[in-house]
């Protein structure tokens, strides 16, 4: 059994919240164990509680429209979310839930060691760009001991306005040359300030 596979059956079996007596499924995350990129969205919503996979409701089947733009398949990259259980009524998720989640989210990213981790939704943004505001920050990345970290609007919210669409169409179509910039890097050990795309 992979480690993966491991944590999986730990978040299965987690208690620490109370939303967890709630859940039909836990919804620990899915893709390969060596994806170059990782997508961390907020919380699992009702499609994702009844089959235990992330991503699989209207903003699943928009996530996949949007990684078919830039060529990918959603089983290219890894997908997970920043808590692993739906919360009730689907109400944003407490600061207790993200902290008792968090360290199945890092010890996934120790495992999987994306290159890139793009995160979808203010939870996921806050997480990795404290004090930031998603409407100044979607579109730009910053690199961080060899990962790049990318912000963009969670794919709902272009469900719900669509006029949010075109913005996150083109933070999408960054992708791939921020990850071909960082594989460079990553050969040449060029300094952080060549990468024109990023900010501090």
């Amino acid at each position: 059994m992979s480690a993966l596979s491991d944590i999986n059956q730990e978040i299965a079996r987690c208690q620490l919240c109370a939303i967890a007596r709630t859940r039909t499924r836990a919804v620990p995350g899915e893709g390969p164990e060596d994806a170059e990129i990782m997508f961390v969205g907020e919380a699992p919503g009702w499609h994702e509680d009844q089959q235990g996979r992330p991503f699989v409701g209207p903003a699943g089947k928009y996530l996949e429209q949007l990684l078919a733009l830039i060529g990918l398949k959603r089983e290219q990259v890894y997908i997970a979310n920043v808590i692993k259980t739906r919360p009730p009524g689907n109400r944003d998720p407490l600061p207790s839930e993200i902290a008792n989640c968090r360290p199945w989210l890092e010890r996934q990213i120790e495992i999987i060691r994306p290159r890139m981790i793009v995160t979808l939704g203010r939870y996921s943004m806050a997480m990795f760009f404290p004090g930031k505001t998603i409407s100044k920050i979607h579109g730009t990345a910053q690199k961080r001991d060899g990962v790049i970290y990318f912000a963009m609007y969670h794919p709902a919210a272009a469900l719900h306005q669509q006029s949010l669409r075109p913005a996150i169409e083109t933070d999408m179509r960054q992708i791939p040359a921020l990850l071909a910039e960082v594989k460079t890097m990553a050969e040449t050990e060029a300094p952080v300030q060549q990468l024109s795309m990023f900010e501090d």
